[in-house]
């Protein structure tokens, strides 16, 4: 497998980009055009991608038949750490009497069924740009070749089956398979900007269903003490990972009407220090938070010394038990945690967080997030419906 040789700088160090699953179905698809329109298989293709980058692919497989031909190439993520990294895109691409090219998905590439999404609900989950790409590329070779019909485009992905699940598709509605995604035709390894477009995705696919309220987690364990301890669904569930901000922002250009919050100390405490960035790399300031909120609620200046050395939250949480002031910190913590979050928020927006750690439980909550809570509890509320 060819991989490609350019790189780009990420946390201080300097990591190879690599092909998206667009850029491996628009070469497959132009290996099986020249294939079947001229007879010829080549060993690898070149495709340009929106990103000015040319992209040369070896072609790993191929299969032939009366009108159409089929060749797939190996996805090479490069260094992100992508579940479909080694996986063959494979494109079928077939003679038809009807002019133009139409493009669809086989094995493995899921199909839409929430509305929300870059397609339609009932196509492929083939992105634009990548629908745009092959159907160059097959555009591209009939001409090179001098046909003047018409060309099917069935791209599959026999892995995604499997994959699929490791991926946010099921979340997002999409069945049976993986998506086929890329806007600019390579894969740059950890990418911000790509998380955050997950995030918002997830809401506004939700928001598309006509909900109007969203139960906001930054990872497993907000999820698994939302659903095992607060007795929470996952209908209206959304993890936000480190970008508590970015969630907010996107819940108010959506227009949710709430937002509730639910994460462990370790991450929100850096929300009520004003980090909406909770990435180690970006911030931290955990014990600085909790130390200062002692100190409020009239720790001892010997326990607020020891919690800023503390390892951990729930270590400082010991700390603040043994003096008698756990309750009163997480009471003042929350309710700076608290106007942080109504500042972010956008207007018409209710943000409202719950606090929790493994070892303590709930450790304190907003005003107003009990009444979300029992909302959530209610069932799926939707645009001009609310749950008995």
């Amino acid at each position: 497998m060819r991989r490609l040789n350019v790189r780009v700088s990420a946390g201080g160090r300097m990591l190879r980009c690599g092909y998206t699953t667009g850029t491996c179905a628009a070469a497959a698809t132009r290996a099986a055009a020249d294939l079947v329109l001229g007879g010829a298989l080549a060993p690898s293709v070149v495709v340009s991608t929106p990103a000015g980058i040319d992209c040369v692919l070896d072609v790993e497989d191929a299969e032939r038949g009366d009108g159409w031909a089929a060749c797939a190439v190996r996805k090479d993520a490069g260094d992100d750490p992508d579940v479909t990294d080694g996986v063959l895109v494979w494109a079928r691409v077939t003679c038809v009497a009807n002019p133009g090219v139409r493009v669809d998905g086989g094995v493995g590439v899921g199909r839409v069924t929430r509305a929300g999404l870059d397609q339609p609900v009932g196509a492929a989950a083939i992105n634009s740009v990548p629908r745009a790409m092959i159907a160059h590329e097959a555009e591209d070779s009939a001409q090179a070749h001098g046909y003047a019909g018409g060309l099917e485009v069935v791209v599959s992905i026999p892995e995604g089956v499997g994959l699929a699940a490791r991926t946010f598709n099921p979340r997002l509605g999409i069945e049976g398979g993986i998506s086929v995604l890329g806007t600019s035709g390579i894969v740059r390894p950890m990418s911000e900007d790509a998380l955050v477009a997950s995030i918002q995705l997830e809401l506004r696919v939700l928001r598309e269903t006509g909900a109007r309220d969203v139960l906001v987690v930054p990872g497993n364990y907000g999820r698994d003490f939302a659903m095992g301890t607060l007795g929470l669904g996952d209908e209206r569930m959304v993890s936000c990972s480190n970008y508590v901000g970015a969630a907010i922002d996107e819940a108010g250009r959506l227009g949710f009407s709430t937002m509730l919050l639910v994460g462990h100390l370790g991450k929100l405490a850096k929300v009520a220090a004003g980090s909406m960035n909770t990435h180690s790399r970006v911030a931290d300031g955990r014990m600085e938070a909790m130390a200062a909120h002692a100190a409020m609620a009239g720790a001892p200046r010997d326990v607020v010394a020891r919690i800023m050395d503390a390892a951990t939250t729930d270590a400082a949480l010991e700390l603040l038990e043994d003096c008698g002031q756990r309750e009163a910190t997480m009471a003042s913590l929350v309710a700076r945690l608290g106007a942080n979050l109504r500042a972010r928020a956008a207007s018409g927006l209710q943000v409202e967080a719950v606090v929790f750690s493994n070892a303590w439980g709930v450790l304190g909550q907003t005003p107003g997030a009990a009444e979300l809570i029992t909302l959530h509890l209610a069932g799926p509320s939707v645009e001009g419906h609310t749950s008995n």
